[in-house]
């Protein structure tokens, strides 16, 4: 199974078929289009729930684990969101799909914690859709690793991060990432702190970089510093992007994929050449 997302995302491998995905939506034009395109791309039967009490039959009338679902926030028999509040409950990896968007209402699905939410105001947004999907699906393939002495500032980057399905080591010092990284070859992408006691983000981008390169590991920065001059010096030390703290949700979710997208696209780009025999 092969797919190509609007983002640039690639993804070969397995079909993601054995998912069980509900669809909690009422309109029979978009249940339509979930359904055909996901069945299309990724071989995925979704169970399409259009009302509450339909939700709550799927949910409850059988012990196969529902992998993720996808919501409107209102649905017949739940005009105020008890849908979304009841996946939440049953600790249901939610993708809100919704024609209804404003300040507020983003602000309560991030404190919801949901994976993703995704606005019908474009042609595109069933395939905005399936992209969320497909990333969900196989987001597991990837190893981030988090290095920040802050407990809770690793605290909140795992969180965030195993939210959207990723696997999480973290490391509370540079020498202790540099251990896990060589234990650790599968790690893609790494978020680390500037501001460390023992080895700063520089100086730890700087070491890695003598042995492991951009086509290996991604490395972003971050910092709560207000010092413009810090996102230069990490580019220059070898980085490949770098944050502000605090973070905007969907920016931090936004460079992570596209981090991870640029080294599959490498992989994939010399996977082809090997195959080609070519140097």
């Amino acid at each position: 199974m092969s797919f190509i997302g609007i983002s640039g995302m690639q993804y070969s491998g397995a079909s993601l078929a054995h998912h069980r995905i509900l669809l909690a939506e009422d309109s029979n034009v978009f249940t339509s289009m979930i359904s055909t395109r996901l069945k299309e791309l990724f071989g995925i039967e979704v169970e399409v729930c259009r009302s509450f009490l339909e939700l709550e039959e799927a949910y409850d009338g059988s012990t196969v684990p529902v992998t993720l679902a996808i919501s409107n926030i209102n649905l017949p028999g739940a005009e105020n969101g008890e849908a979304l509040n009841y996946l939440i409950d049953f600790s249901v990896p939610t993708i809100v799909f919704t024609g209804t968007f404003h300040q507020q209402m983003r602000d309560q699905l991030l404190s919801k914690e949901v994976v993703d939410y995704i606005i019908k105001d474009s042609v595109f947004a069933v395939e905005m859709l399936a992209e969320s999907v497909c990333r969900f699906l196989t987001n597991h393939r990837h190893h981030v690793l988090i290095v920040d002495d802050s407990p809770s500032a690793r605290a909140l980057l795992t969180t965030r991060l195993k939210r959207y399905n990723f696997r999480v080591s973290t490391a509370d010092s540079g020498a202790a990432a540099l251990s896990i990284l060589k234990e650790n070859p599968d790690i893609g992408l790494m978020v680390t702190d500037y501001n460390m006691p023992d080895i700063d983000g520089f100086e730890l981008t700087r070491r890695i970089r003598t042995s492991i390169g951009s086509h290996e590991l991604r490395i972003i920065g971050v910092s709560s510093s207000t010092d413009r001059l810090l996102s230069a010096r990490f580019l220059k030390a070898g980085g490949n992007d770098f944050m502000l703290r605090p973070f905007v949700d969907e920016e931090f979710y936004c460079r992570v994929n596209q981090n991870l997208d640029t080294l599959m696209q490498i992989k994939l780009a010399h996977a082809r050449q090997a195959g080609e025999g070519k140097p």
